[in-house]
């Protein structure tokens, strides 16, 4: 083969061909290149294979010399393959490191830095839509908490191009929180973020966000009491995120809130005023008094089946004109 051919070789293909060449030398069954992916991640230096990669035991003929071929091939220093994410608290990813020494990955995501070990925790690729928006608002002379913080994916956002003023991040995950802490030194913003360990129910603070942002699927229903305590007494915005099953047909949308998509199926509307009303409940029987909440924006960030949709809903709450002082008056 001409040096220029091999130029043109696809990774896929290049891999294809290096392997045929073991498996040859072994005489081994050539269905064995069967379990050769055509799609992986690239993180960095470091690919990560999907779980259904070479699965069979007559891989392990060729010991380290596999991983070997694979990261010359795919051109990457360090080789790990993924599993099902863990049905725990933290949605833990199911890593295994097959070359290298550690599973500690950079990712750079609209100019903001992202650095997580990716045995231990997850990046959220699909919100990158809804990234992008929040980076647009401006939040100057703002504080905002950040329900689910994560390793930044939204208080980045929010600190570095929204300008918000301080971030209060709450999270659970003691691997999110160390990531966490080096993004906010990455990024130069670690003096405006006050990270808050523990459940949110119980760390995170009260009557000091100008906008709380609720960024949990597939529901974040049990951070709402929280979100609408962390609001100022002279109220705010909420981003609540959830993922709403609806019917086969979308239908067009007549009423007066905005909507960034082009077609809204009924189900979204249903979930953002059932959201408008618990949160008028809420704020109800922690204040003794009425709050007026409005839906300011419904957004899609991405649908999981034709049925399921991630939306986030913006929500305007703020103390009816009568009503009392609220300082006098609070229930939590």
């Amino acid at each position: 083969m001409t040096k220029e051919r091999k130029k043109c070789l696809s990774p896929y293909v290049n891999l294809k061909n290096k392997l045929l060449n073991e498996i040859e030398k072994l005489k081994l069954d050539k269905n064995l290149l069967d379990d050769i992916p055509s799609k992986w991640e690239k993180h960095g230096d470091l690919v990560l294979l999907p779980a259904s990669s070479f699965q069979n035991k007559l891989w392990s003929l060729l010991g380290g010399r596999l991983w070997d071929i694979v990261s010359e091939a795919l051109k990457c220093q360090r080789v790990a393959r993924k599993y099902t994410i863990t049905n725990d608290n933290f949605r833990s990813p199911q890593v295994e490191i097959l070359k290298g020494c550690d599973g500690w990955v950079l990712h750079i995501d609209n100019k903001i830095k992202y650095k997580y070990d990716i045995t231990k925790c997850m990046f959220s690729a699909g919100n990158i839509s809804e990234k992008l928006r929040i980076a647009q608002l401006s939040c100057k002379g703002e504080t905002v908490v950040d329900l689910y913080a994560g390793i930044g994916y939204f208080t980045l956002p929010f600190l570095v191009h929204a300008k918000a003023s301080l971030v209060h991040a709450c999270e659970w995950n003691p691997h999110a929180v160390e990531a966490l802490s080096k993004n906010l030194r990455l990024n130069g913003v670690k003096d405006q973020c006050i990270i808050h360990y523990g459940d949110n129910r119980e760390v995170c603070p009260i009557n000091v966000a100008d906008r709380v942002n609720l960024g949990l699927i597939p529901s974040s229903e049990r951070g709402w009491e929280t979100a609408c305590k962390a609001l100022k007494l002279s109220g705010g915005v909420l981003h609540v995120h959830g993922n709403v099953t609806s019917n086969l047909h979308p239908v067009q949308y007549d009423a007066g809130e905005k909507i960034s998509c082009p077609q809204v199926k009924p189900e979204w509307t249903v979930w953002s005023d059932y959201v408008c009303e618990r949160m008028k409940n809420i704020f109800k029987l922690l204040y003794s008094s009425d709050w007026m909440v409005t839906v300011m924006n419904i957004t899609r960030i991405k649908s999981y089946a034709p049925h399921i949709d991630h939306l986030v809903v913006d929500i305007c709450c703020k103390p009816s004109e009568n009503g009392k002082d609220l300082r006098n008056n609070i229930n939590i």
